[in-house]
């Protein structure tokens, strides 16, 4: 289809300027005809090109879009308003979002410092963690879909080759080829297999290395020979493109490029977990290498990747839930051995069933007591003081390195900070001790373990402690083990 002169109506709305003139579409600003106030947003009018020049895929996808927009909730995707008739004008009118496309910042003269990736790169882990909570896989993300707004969150555009595990998947339907776009597909979609929420992760990977060194760590290629090569290849490492990039970044972005999907981040939540949290990162000798894969590794790669049979991908959000962000909130002041032991079960035994999650030991400290001016009371100390103390009580898990993390939080209010922290980081379980006093002092005063259920935005495993004597040693030493190690105000309550 041509591109529409200014001021053309269209079904009831006035065609604008034209704001983007691409492959597959063009993108103009609209506004109602009959001036009747707008939905509260900008919008934006997406029509697909239709040439006798254009191949099937143009019009496949733009069915594959209108069907998944119209689904989508949430702040990281454009708002669904209308779609046209694919029979008479096939048009699709959704939110105009204002931002700023992640290519902008590879078109700049200077690329962003190691900060500001690690931001964008926990934008965009966030962002296709919550599309992939709705059981949908982006499979085009690169730098020209995915906007960041002024307040750094991510926008993903374009979902014209995505895959929704509710729905038919017409471009694996009718095609039956690779589909994406060459530099940023993953090597599962290289041999047809779509719906895995790890091929977003990949395709992350791929805009951080091009963040990190302004190159693309697989080239270009045009065929589908040349696309093999990352089942089995390594791209060159960032550090040794860029010697001054930490271990840690490098870490990241080789992980989220391994070529078996199940090496690299199980989630976005998981990547924007590591990114927020660099000084947790346990770096390897992935992140550490700077020459490169051997021939020997690359060539035992080949012949498995020959010989390799790929499964079809479990739902997105199944897939999700299966290696879950576990929080576990330990007390620290006036606590007995009875409730530290009793979490550590109650955390033994979530992880148990579920291979491969990640663990984040919160306790929460007031901010007095890093107010002092000596040196033993300083914030550097304390907060030293408090990761040493977590770790001791994490150390009988016996849980993977990459695995666990520790954080100090410093807050007055415990519930609040607990929730905070659950919230920002995708929490998908909390595990902290419940109240042990009575229910009529419950029903007039909430307690932090009720006012963290009644809030939480997950799942919360409340644990009532038992005294393992035979564990324990010397039970009657421990003094008040039976009377509950929780109070009733934020003041008084053992974080």
């Amino acid at each position: 289809m041509k591109l529409l002169e200014p001021g053309t109506v269209l079904d009831g709305f006035v065609v604008e300027e034209c704001i983007h003139s691409g492959g597959m579409a063009h993108i103009y600003e609209v506004r109602y005809a009959d001036n009747r106030s707008g939905p509260g947003f900008p919008m934006a009018m997406k029509i697909p090109r239709m040439t006798a020049g254009d191949g099937a895929e143009n019009i496949v996808s733009f069915e594959v879009e209108t069907q998944i927009m119209q689904v989508l909730t949430g702040s990281h995707v454009p708002r669904f308003v209308a779609a046209g008739d694919l029979n008479r004008v096939p048009y699709l009118v959704m939110e105009y979002v204002h931002g700023r496309t992640l290519q902008s910042w590879l078109d700049a003269d200077t690329l962003p410092g190691v900060d500001e990736i690690a931001r964008l790169g926990v934008a965009m882990a966030q962002a296709v963690h919550a599309l992939h909570q709705q059981n949908t896989v982006h499979l085009d993300l690169k730098p020209a879909n995915v906007l960041i707004r002024a307040d750094g969150s991510a926008v993903l555009l374009d979902f014209g080759l995505s895959c929704h595990a509710h729905y038919p998947d017409l471009l694996a339907e009718q095609l039956r080829k690779a589909v994406g776009s060459p530099a940023w597909i993953a090597p599962e979609q290289v041999v047809g297999v779509r719906g895995d929420p790890r091929s977003d992760i990949f395709a992350i990977g791929v805009m951080l290395y091009q963040l990190c060194t302004g190159e693309l760590p697989f080239g270009e290629p045009q065929t589908a020979a040349g696309m093999r090569q990352r089942l089995w290849m390594d791209p060159t490492p960032p550090r040794k493109l860029k010697p001054d990039l930490p271990p840690w970044l490098q870490e990241v972005v080789l992980r989220c490029l391994e070529p078996e999907a199940a090496l690299r981040y199980p989630s976005g939540a998981h990547l924007a977990f590591d990114l927020s949290k660099p000084e947790q990162i346990r770096v390897t000798a992935r992140g550490n290498n700077v020459t490169g894969t051997s021939f020997r590794t690359h060539f035992k790669r080949w012949i498995k990747a020959a010989g390799m049979h790929y499964q079809p991908s479990p739902l997105p959000s199944q897939q999700i839930d299966e290696v879950p962000i576990v929080m576990v909130a330990v007390p620290h002041k006036d606590v007995t051995d009875a409730t530290l032991y009793s979490l550590r079960q109650a955390v033994a035994r979530s992880l148990g069933t579920r291979p491969g999650a990640r663990l984040a030991c919160v306790t929460v400290i007031s901010p007095s007591q890093t107010s002092a001016s000596d040196e033993a009371k300083s914030e550097t100390n304390v907060h030293r003081r408090y990761l040493s103390t977590l770790q001791q009580w994490a150390q009988p898990l016996d849980q993977p390195d990459q695995q666990m993390s520790f954080h100090v939080l410093e807050s007055g209010d415990v519930a609040q900070a607990l929730l905070d922290y659950a919230r920002g980081n995708n929490v998908s379980v909390i595990v902290m001790g419940a109240a042990t006093h009575g229910l009529l002092t419950q029903r007039f005063v909430a307690t932090v373990p009720i006012k963290v259920a009644m809030d939480a935005p997950c799942t919360i495993i409340l644990v009532k402690q038992a005294v393992p004597f035979e564990l324990l040693g010397d039970a009657p030493s421990q003094h008040g083990a039976l009377t509950g190690g929780y109070s009733d105000s934020d003041s008084d309550w053992p974080f």
